[in-house]
């Protein structure tokens, strides 16, 4: 008897998998009338996410800036994707959103967004809203022609138990949750010593294509992530801290392009195979890192004043920590972690915090609990596997 372990079965074509529908009505409310959302709405969009998160309690408040970036990526195409109702008024009372990723290689998502005005709850609005995105998220999963597996998916606070009824009705399951955590800056911050060639700098844009690079080997082993393309990358950064986003840099690697003449080097598309003159894998070209060093690991942080006022106290939000596979298990994560809780503090705020998934096998749990991280609270995941 063979004890080989038998292959996955094959997927049928996306195409046949998603099931995406070849009309999609739009939601009928008495009272509201459908159109797709322009950038000349992020101001009433934003007024109607204050009010549902204020009434909602969420521990955050998305700012203007925020809002405005649901409406910018060069892959997006808002007539298609978005919807808003406007009462008689010509107010935004509900919207949905939905939107993908270009560098998606191993899971092809989507991601579903969007909100009803309080008052206007209770007729089902947000029911039919959902079931409108989970349409066109079907369309768009078609449209890619990605043979991958394929997920929809959308994010919920753990608080939230009417939103949670809204996806479970709609045949979403909860199947990833994750923990935000604090650290009280008051408490001292250990020191940590890098191995020979290893050192901490600030993030600079002269290095962040080597960072991205870095980003996207820290994280191909880790549930849900998927390649950063170039545009994807920078993209919502509204709230992005420079002065508190730190690297690590290895002066004993070989410099990017370091083998080639200046000027000569070019990147292969992610996902496609590396040119002859491409840098190694992770290494930005000379063109972008002037030749310098090699990021190892890097941590970026983001400034959300506008959550403090929420929290009670102030806070340095750590959006994004990896370290290239070749590097673990040399402390790199603790001096990046370090490095950011020092910047956090010479900004004068009072917390450090993350978000972390619990699953998460790296043991990023007991280095943060280490460090005096408490959970503060949480949200999941809602999907559809297809």
């Amino acid at each position: 008897m063979s004890t080989e372990p038998s292959a996955p079965p094959a997927l049928a074509p996306i195409a046949e998998r998603v099931a995406a529908p070849a009309h999609l009505p739009l939601p009928e409310v008495d009272g509201l009338v459908w159109r797709s959302l322009t950038l000349a709405d992020a101001p009433a969009l934003f007024a109607l996410t204050a009010a549902v998160e204020e009434h909602d309690r969420h521990p955050f408040r998305t700012s203007l800036e925020e809002t405005e970036e649901m409406f910018e990526g060069e892959w997006r195409d808002l007539a298609r994707d978005t919807l808003v109702g406007l009462d008689a008024d010509g107010e935004p009372r509900a919207y949905a959103s939905v939107d993908t990723r270009p560098g998606d290689a191993s899971v092809v998502r989507a991601f579903v967004q969007g909100a009803v005005h309080p008052r206007w709850r209770g007729r089902g609005v947000g029911r039919q809203v959902l079931a409108w995105s989970t349409g066109r998220a079907r369309q768009l999963l078609a449209a890619s022609g990605k043979e991958l597996p394929a997920r929809i998916a959308g994010y919920v606070q753990d608080g939230d138990a009417p939103e949670c009824r809204l996806f479970e009705a709609a045949g979403y399951t909860a199947n990833r949750y994750y923990s935000t955590l604090r650290r009280d800056l008051s408490l001292p911050v250990p020191e940590v010593a890098l191995g020979d060639g290893l050192r901490v700098v600030p993030w600079s844009p002269e290095l962040d294509e080597a960072t991205r690079l870095a980003h996207n080997d820290a994280f191909r082993d880790h549930w849900g992530s998927e390649p950063a393309t170039p545009e994807s990358w920078v993209h919502g950064r509204s709230m992005f801290a420079p002065e508190w986003s730190v690297l690590v840099v290895d002066d004993a690697a070989p410099a990017a392009g370091a083998a080639e003449d200046a000027g000569s080097a070019s990147e292969a598309p992610d996902g496609a195979a590396p040119a002859a003159s491409t840098a190694p894998d992770g290494v930005a070209p000379r063109a972008s890192t002037g030749g310098g060093p090699v990021v190892a690991g890097y941590l970026l942080s983001g400034r959300y004043e506008q959550d403090w006022p929420v929290a009670g106290y102030s806070s340095g939000y750590t959006e994004t920590l990896g370290v290239r596979r070749e590097y673990r298990g040399r402390r790199i994560a603790l001096a990046l972690l370090s490095a950011g809780m020092t910047a956090y503090q010479a900004g004068g705020v009072e917390y450090a915090e993350l978000d972390v998934d619990t699953e998460n096998p790296s043991g990023a749990h007991g280095l943060y609990a280490s460090l005096g991280y408490e959970k503060k609270d949480g949200s999941r995941m809602y999907s559809i596997e297809l």
